[in-house]
């Protein structure tokens, strides 16, 4: 079985190169809703928020890489993966305070943090809510942050698809995450958890209630050192928080799709290598 596939198969506790072995635990939010998260590894720590109802184990090419070096930290939001799936709480307020919830419970000092697609609107709704005190870097993955002109909207029936068809709705949402391929068992598995909370639970979650300078504004509270990974959608926004925020990198991926850290594993990890020392840890 490869490491990947262990991680699906629920393995959680499966080996993981030159590192301690990947733990599932789980904590209270403050509104007394269980969330799940993975830990691997030791050192500075490294917390990733996955995208609209994807689960943790998508971000496995980052445990089994970055876990080496630094302690690793994957969230299960709320309604998400083997997190609790409660009435309420799907909007960027209540997500931001889960985020935090989370850091306050790793113990003293700073986190980077990275958000991937919704998780990057949910992280800088931690970031405005919480400033950055517990920050030593941000990551944000390919979604837009409210900068220069808006991307084009998704197509206008996607909402009607997910209420009429979502099975084959979502399948084809996670298809067209990648450009390299992936095995049907892999695209199956991330299609049957990525449909766990309830349909008008995962609209809410496309439809935050809030102006696009909200996130811009919340991104520029921060001189934190920012790594800003995106696909040619976005390349105009990263090329704009590169030149505008004093410690922001563009990173451009031309041949990647949207789970890019997937598509271009080694090269989004080096990336990352290569940013971290940038971080403030302490």
């Amino acid at each position: 079985m490869t490491r990947r596939r262990a991680l699906l198969a629920g393995a959680l506790g499966a080996a993981l190169p030159g590192t301690a072995r990947a733990e599932s635990r789980f904590f209270a939010t403050s509104d007394g809703v269980r969330l799940h998260y993975l830990e691997a590894g030791q050192g500075p720590t490294i917390v990733f928020i996955p995208g609209w109802c994807m689960p943790a184990w998508i971000f496995t090419p980052q445990v089994e890489a970055l876990s080496r070096r630094h302690r690793v930290v994957v969230l299960d939001p709320r309604g998400q993966g083997q997190s609790a799936v409660p009435a309420g709480g799907y909007e960027p307020g209540r997500r931001g305070r889960d985020i935090g919830d989370l850091i306050g419970r790793l113990g003293p000092g700073r986190v980077v943090l990275a958000g991937w697609s919704l998780g990057v609107l949910d992280a800088l709704s931690w970031l405005n809510q919480s400033g950055d005190a517990k920050l030593a870097g941000l990551v944000l993955i390919d979604n837009s942050v409210g900068e220069g002109v808006p991307p084009p909207p998704r197509q206008s029936n996607f909402f009607a698809n997910l209420r009429r068809a979502r099975n084959t709705t979502v399948q084809g949402f996670c298809a067209s995450m990648f450009k390299t391929p992936q095995t049907p068992a892999y695209l199956a598995a991330l299609s049957r958890d990525a449909q766990k909370m309830p349909v008008d639970a995962s609209i809410a979650l496309l439809s935050y209630p809030r102006p696009r300078e909200f996130w811009r504004d919340s991104l520029y509270s921060t001189r934190r050192p920012v790594l800003y990974a995106v696909t040619p959608r976005f390349r105009g926004q990263a090329e704009l928080v590169a030149s505008r925020h004093a410690a922001a990198t563009a990173d451009i991926y031309d041949d990647a799709g949207h789970a890019l850290f997937v598509d271009a594993a080694g090269r989004f990890n080096a990336s990352l290598d290569a940013f971290l020392p940038r971080a403030a840890w302490r």
